[in-house]
C-alpha cells in the first residue's frame, strides 16, 4: 500500500522558517533565488545558508514596510531629492523588522 504525503499545513511551515531571514520570503534580484530558498553566489554557485544578498533584503523592506523617512507605501520604491534610491532608507529596514515580529 502506497502512502502519500499530505501538503503541510501554513502555520507548522511558518514555524519551520522561522529561523530563516525574513527576506528569504521573496525572490532575490541579484541571484534570481526562488523565494524561500537560499541565494546563491553567482561566481561559485555556493549557497549562503545564513544571509541573503543586500538586494534582496532591500526588495523585502519595500514590499513590507512604509518608509519613515521618505513617507512612500509598501511596494513603492524609496527616493531621495525626487530621484528613486537603488536601496531602501536604514530606517525602512527597522520599520520592516518591526512589520515581521
Amino acid at each position: 500500500m502506497k502512502h502519500s504525503q499530505a501538503p503541510m499545513p501554513d502555520s507548522i511551515r511558518h514555524i519551520l522558517r522561522a529561523a530563516q531571514a525574513p527576506a528569504r520570503s521573496v525572490a532575490c534580484p541579484h541571484c534570481q533565488a526562488a523565494p524561500h530558498t537560499p541565494c546563491i553566489v553567482r561566481g561559485t554557485g555556493r549557497r549562503l545558508t545564513a544571509d541573503v544578498h543586500p538586494a534582496r533584503r532591500s526588495a523585502w523592506a519595500q514590499l513590507t514596510a512604509c518608509c519613515p523617512a521618505c513617507q512612500v507605501e509598501p511596494t513603492v520604491p524609496c527616493h531621495e531629492d525626487g530621484r528613486e534610491r537603488a536601496t531602501v532608507h536604514a530606517r525602512r529596514y527597522t520599520e520592516a523588522e518591526q512589520v515581521a515580529a
